[in-house]
């Protein structure tokens, strides 16, 4: 019974791998439920049994790649420009979780959207406090000065391949993300800088 449990968690946790990996390439129209079974070596009808149906897969993956992230890249408003730089390298080291999110959006926008609602919402309430507080610049309404700072954190993977390329440097090497990062950095304490 015990080696059952370990197995059926063992295969939950190979299905939910690869079908990370084929939603973030195809996203959820374009991802295969046989790849996924081929690449984590199981039935597909578990795919069903264990997570209900596609799209539902898709909603425990990104939950599941994005979760840890809110836990491990804490918002913090008294440091804005900081956490541009942590969200960067946390999406240099988590590809896929830019990649999922921009899928959702697309396919699933009020998934999504219930899934950040609670985040947001908290980032949101602690940008309008700093702001009350007289810590953070008031310039930006809140929602406007997340919305741009999320968009710097993921700017370089959401730019178009003629972008990136464009200059004789390799744009995944690790000079050229620190160099973007920086950049990214730079331009937040811009924003969240008091105006003159």
């Amino acid at each position: 019974m015990a080696a059952a449990a370990r197995d059926s968690v063992a295969t939950k946790e190979r299905l939910l791998d690869a079908a990370t990996e084929e939603f973030a390439a195809h996203g959820i129209a374009g991802a295969r439920v046989d790849r996924i079974a081929a690449a984590a070596r199981a039935n597909k009808q578990l795919i069903y049994a264990y997570f209900g149906s596609k799209e539902q897969l898709f909603d425990v993956v990104l939950d599941t790649s994005c979760g840890p992230l809110m836990q491990e890249v804490p918002f913090d408003p008294d440091d804005l420009p900081g956490y541009v730089g942590r969200l960067f390298d946390y999406v240099i080291e988590h590809p896929e979780v830019v990649r999922l999110v921009l899928w959702a959006q697309l396919e699933r926008p009020t998934a999504v959207a219930a899934f950040e609602a609670e985040s947001y919402g908290a980032k949101l309430k602690a940008l309008t406090a700093a702001q009350r507080d007289g810590r953070v610049e008031t310039a930006f309404a809140p929602a406007d000065l997340l919305a741009l700072l999320l968009g710097l954190s993921a700017a370089w993977f959401t730019a178009s391949e003629a972008i990136r390329t464009h200059d004789t440097t390799d744009p995944w090497s690790s000079k050229r993300l620190a160099q973007f990062r920086q950049a990214a950095v730079e331009a937040a304490q811009r924003i969240v800088a008091s105006p003159r």
